[in-house]
């Protein structure tokens, strides 16, 4: 069988059952854990006070730095706010994007960006893009990790720096499964880490954190074939400093599993000579 008695873990919520058969189809011994639930809209109390100030006129400069934490923040004031109201808000300011995602989200949103990051788009491109610029109300769009280098620097040129945190999910009610998944990974018990969607990384981390695990999950993960389901997911992963090892041909888990399976062995004997 493909995986041969491999390890996968998984983090798959909505259809956690049925990813466990398919690994389990495909010869992987699964352990799958749940990593996340809707959240309610009224869990965005920090979206809700930036708008407010936004709307009076507080910020002169707002940085996005992730396509899904864009789509999210827009979609969360549209639950309070008339339709337009926050893009209509953004064309009165200075805009600025930190890659690609961001930029087209800001596009269907019909919202002019001044700034971009040029590749490979990180917080210091950023930073460097927005040397000599004369604005000091910044507002950071974030989703997942605080970019604590990023918030610094503009601190230290003298700006008054604002994150804006966007939840659209919560961690599961039980978080035992996805508390043995970080010791799982971090005491080396894990060969294969499979994400179907971005939010699970963000989730994975705070859990680390919480278990005082981050630094040995970060290195373990390395050292594992690392799936995602397509690119939103990728980006995000790259955001928490890992690469991903295996994007399926179709964003869908079946092709997921079934790629995975058939790629894995070798991805995992080449990179744990590397990391030996």
């Amino acid at each position: 069988m493909p995986f041969d008695g491999l390890r996968v873990v998984s983090f798959e919520s909505r259809r956690a059952t049925e990813m466990g058969e398919l690994i389990r189809r495909q010869g992987g011994d699964p352990f799958v854990a749940p990593s996340m639930r809707e959240a309610p809209i009224e869990n965005n109390p920090e979206a809700f006070e930036f708008a407010e100030r936004l709307f009076a006129g507080e910020f002169d400069l707002m940085i996005f730095l992730t396509g899904v934490g864009t789509r999210a923040l827009d979609k969360v004031l549209a639950s309070r706010y008339p339709a337009g109201k926050f893009a209509e808000a953004l064309r009165k300011i200075t805009v600025a994007a930190r890659g690609p995602k961001p930029l087209a989200a800001l596009r269907e949103m019909q919202v002019p960006v001044t700034v971009t990051a040029p590749e490979p788009n990180t917080w210091r491109e950023l930073l460097t893009a927005l040397e000599g610029r004369t604005e000091r109300k910044i507002a950071v769009q974030e989703y997942g990790k605080s970019n604590a280098e990023l918030l610094d620097g503009l601190r230290s040129r003298g700006a008054d720096v604002t994150p804006v945190r966007v939840y659209q999910w919560d961690l599961p009610e039980d978080v035992a499964p996805l508390r043995e998944a970080v010791h799982r990974i971090a005491e080396g018990r894990a060969d294969i880490a499979m994400f179907t969607t971005s939010i699970q990384i963000p989730h994975l981390f705070q859990t680390a954190t919480a278990e005082r695990l981050t630094e040995h999950m970060q290195h373990a993960l390395r050292r594992m074939v690392i799936a995602s389901i397509g690119p939103t997911t990728t980006e995000t992963l790259e955001e928490f400093g890992l690469a991903a090892d295996i994007t399926p041909s179709h964003p869908k888990m079946g092709f997921l599993v079934k790629e995975t399976a058939e790629q894995a062995g070798a991805i995992l004997e080449r990179k744990r000579g590397t990391h030996a």
